[in-house]
């Protein structure tokens, strides 16, 4: 079994000022990579920094938030003139601002986009062609189960979180000639964001430090590519974004009536595939109508 070893690599954490990015940035730092502890929240981000290097690691300390598209790049900026490369980003920062949706100010929904989603993208823009140059990347994103599977009072959370995997599929795609793996990782832990979701004994096993290892993995030279990666409580899963095999119904005035009567045949998941790209569904779809009959 080989071991992780992240010595000489930059990363960058955002919203590492506690919970699950101080974790990620502590769990960074012992595997030997030089952290930026990034946060809105100054004082915070210096008190991770401090911990970090009480335990002989290295890291600096630097405030931004991550809506604040110059001041990321200001940051980036630094960490470069400093350190001279950016290895690794984790984009963790967020917010929550639960409501149902019948009761969701919209100024609350754009917020929550905002920090969650664009501020992803800020931060991700901002390394790009570092990355890119460099010849090799990591970067990670936080999505949700939210995202992927739904969760009531959430809508505006659960968008942008599932917004970030589609983002991932893409630059994925657009990073793997250059060395950059792009994945997602949807962590369940207890941290000052979820405090209030859960009773304190599931909070007691639902430790941010049992989620990090994950990024660790994520970080290393050996990560995969557009994986989705679920981790906590210390368990592991994988979540993919899969197509089933369909039928082929043709056309006609008849065809909305009869791909209602063949809705479970669309979704039988027996032969379900994950496409490794958006052109995979027009390739499956004309290869059905070059190679098979309709069903009537």
């Amino acid at each position: 079994m080989s071991h992780i070893d992240l010595s000489g690599r930059v990363a960058i954490v955002t919203g590492a000022g506690a919970g699950l990015g101080a974790a990620h940035a502590a769990a960074l730092a012992a595997r030997g990579a030089r952290v930026v502890v990034s946060d809105m929240n100054g004082e915070a981000a210096e008190r991770v920094c401090a911990e970090i290097q009480a335990e002989g690691g290295e890291a600096t300390a630097i405030a931004v938030s991550v809506t604040d598209r110059a001041g990321v790049q200001t940051m980036c900026d630094a960490v470069l003139a400093r350190w001279g490369r950016i290895d690794i980003l984790v984009n963790n920062a967020g917010i929550l601002r639960d409501k149902t949706f019948a009761k969701m100010d919209l100024d609350d929904f754009q917020l929550v986009l905002d920090v969650h989603l664009m501020g992803s993208v800020n931060c991700t823009k901002a390394v790009w062609e570092t990355m890119r140059a460099q010849n090799y990347g990591r970067i990670i994103f936080t999505t949700s189960s939210s995202g992927l599977y739904g969760n009531f009072g959430q809508s505006n959370y659960s968008a942008a979180k599932l917004g970030l995997v589609g983002l991932m599929q893409t630059l994925a795609l657009e990073g793997e000639r250059y060395g950059v793996r792009v994945n997602c990782l949807a962590p369940s832990a207890a941290t000052a964001m979820t405090n209030s979701l859960y009773t304190p004994d599931v909070l007691a096993g639902l430790g941010p430090h049992l989620v990090s290892p994950a990024v660790v993995v994520l970080a290393s030279e050996e990560a995969p590519t557009r994986a989705v990666i679920l981790a906590g409580a210390g368990a592991f899963e994988q979540a993919h974004v899969t197509m089933t095999q369909g039928v082929l119904l043709g056309a006609g005035e008849d065809v909305a009536d009869r791909l209602l009567a063949s809705l479970d045949v669309v979704a039988d998941r027996a032969g379900e595939m994950v496409p490794a790209s958006g052109e995979a569904q027009y390739r499956h779809e004309m290869s059905k109508l070059v190679g098979q009959k309709a069903v009537a």
